[in-house]
């Protein structure tokens, strides 16, 4: 365990980021010191049969941010695990599989007992289950990988799956109300493996001895009496996830607010089972650019590989930090404001006092300091220059930006150059196609004259708050109702958008020589 400074220590205890105020929910829940098992589990949970996505990544960066922020707070050791739950049996073929055939012969079965469509692992959830630790290991999350299917053959459930048995009434107690009158007659906790088909059985079933794990039900018109050990059984997924948290000792997990109903039912069943329910919270989910929310189903979501190939991973943990319990949009039109919104953040960290520092974003995606790289111009800025640049290459990009910052090479400035990628990436699919510049018109074309006039006294290494300084005195005295009309004017003009960077900055960035032949081809449709 990392010394924690005194300072930084106390400083936490009162931060109200949301990471530490997660963090101390747990500080309550073992006031005396480390539990008997001795150290503090958190858990993420993952049903393996579909891939990886933006969901998983939003969880597990979340749960890491908390994980940290009580190691800020105390000296207690920590654990996460990924929990796959991979006994599950298979409901519907996924669309995005090949052998769709093959699998909806075992549909009903339990994920590692189905044989992979990809023909590359042993089983169904064995491929996916490696897809997620290949996904968890390429951001660096520390995590244990724990596999239901292991866990329920291998006996490590075995006692908590006896405790079910012998508090069967009670757990029916609380999940009966909970259900529709024709789902109470056939519910059952506990979901008895076929010995004749394979398949998870969705079966009443009768206890018969809790002590060795017997259970009765009936397959295909015969009664059957078989054990629940080994697995033989697996449990529904509300009593499974209360199982879950008393078999582990589970002391901290979020989920979304679509899971708050099952939270309060398997924190009830964990109750039943003498069991304490995990401290956690809901975060609110993601909506898609008209504010629906994201469904698989519907195919109106952003993938985590859309987002990464048009902004860096920070970019991405920082929009995920930010108000987790908000309702948020989540579409590739944030991206650019998130890269921005994450170096100004960035930038602001070292001059801030503790308290800020504890709660700017960066210390949570960074687990503190982030790396002193600076950066010298916004994402935004690099995007219009690209924009009027059409076709460009990286090399073309550094030469413009050699004029604007001294000594800017890749070496000097590589979190710059990995930005000028996403940029001309981003461009290319989102801002060239929709760049449509306007002909000038009324106080505009005077304006433009008077601009390309002054800027060709300018010397050709004028600063950029020189030329911002002539930009403004142009649009005080042109003729403009206000300054904010001045300035749309220059960037639908010139560079066929509605909104745009300082202008000063941009034409120092894009030349003096350059930005006068921007103004020569808008007043040529004049």
């Amino acid at each position: 365990m990392t010394d924690i400074a005194p300072e930084l220590r106390a400083a936490a205890l009162a931060s109200k980021a949301w990471p530490y105020e997660e963090a101390r929910k747990l500080l309550k829940r073992y006031p005396d010191g480390a539990p008997a098992k001795g150290h503090v589990l958190f858990e993420t949970g993952y049903g393996p049969s579909g891939l990886p996505h933006i969901g998983t990544f939003n969880e597990v960066l979340r749960t890491t941010m908390v994980r940290r922020a009580f190691e800020t707070l105390s000296d207690i050791p920590t654990r996460l695990i990924a929990f796959s739950d991979d006994m599950d049996g298979l409901r519907k073929v996924p669309d995005n599989v090949p052998n769709k055939e093959m699998l909806a012969e075992h549909l009903g079965k339990p994920l590692t007992r189905i044989p992979d469509p990809f023909g590359t692992h042993e089983s169904f959830a064995a491929h996916n289950n490696a897809l997620l630790r290949e996904f968890l290991d390429r951001f660096g999350f520390d995590y244990e990988f724990v596999s239901s299917t292991e866990h329920y053959e291998g006996g490590k459930f075995d006692e908590a799956l006896k405790g079910v048995l012998r508090h069967y009434q009670g757990i029916m107690d609380v999940m009966l109300p909970t259900l529709r009158k024709e789902r109470q007659a056939t519910y059952s906790p506990v979901l008895p493996v076929s010995p004749k088909s394979g398949v998870v059985l969705q079966v009443p079933i009768e206890v018969l001895d809790p002590d060795a794990g017997m259970i009765a039900f009936e397959d295909e018109g015969e009664r059957i009496e078989q054990s629940i050990l080994g697995g033989q059984a697996k449990l529904q997924w509300k009593v499974d996830w209360a199982m879950r948290w008393v078999a582990l000792g589970v002391d901290y997990e979020m989920s979304g607010k679509d899971l708050i109903d099952s939270v309060i039912q398997s924190s009830k069943i964990t109750r039943v089972l003498g069991g304490r329910p995990p401290e956690g919270f809901n975060y609110e989910m993601f909506l898609d650019e008209k504010g629906e929310k994201i469904s698989k189903s519907k195919g109106n979501g952003l993938s985590l590989e859309q987002w990464l190939t048009y902004g860096p991973d920070e970019s991405l943990a920082f929009y995920i930090y930010r108000e987790p319990k908000k309702a948020k949009a989540l579409h590739l039109g944030l991206i650019p404001r998130a890269v921005d919104d994450y170096w100004q953040f960035r930038g602001n960290y070292a001059a801030q006092p503790i308290e800020q520092k504890l709660g700017n974003p960066v210390h949570h995606i960074h687990n503190g300091p982030p790396p002193a790289e600076t950066l010298p111009v916004t994402f935004g800025l690099l995007l219009n220059l690209v924009g009027v640049m059409g076709e460009a290459s990286k090399e073309q990009v550094w030469a413009y930006l050699a004029n604007y910052v001294p000594d800017a090479t890749p070496e000097s400035y590589p979190a710059l150059d990995g930005l000028i990628g996403y940029a001309l990436a981003y461009a290319r699919d989102f801002v060239t196609p929709t760049l449509k510049k306007r002909t000038p018109e009324g106080v505009e074309v005077e304006a433009l004259r008077r601009l390309d006039t002054d800027l060709a006294a300018l010397p050709a290494d004028a600063s950029a708050e020189d030329i911002q300084n002539l930009v403004y005195e142009i649009g005080k005295t042109g003729g403009f109702e206000n300054l904010r009309d001045w300035f749309k004017a220059l960037y639908e003009t010139l560079l066929g958008s509605e909104q745009g960077p300082r202008m000063g900055s941009f034409i120092a960035l894009y030349g003096i020589e350059n930005s006068r032949k921007l103004i020569a081809e808008a007043l040529a449709r004049a």
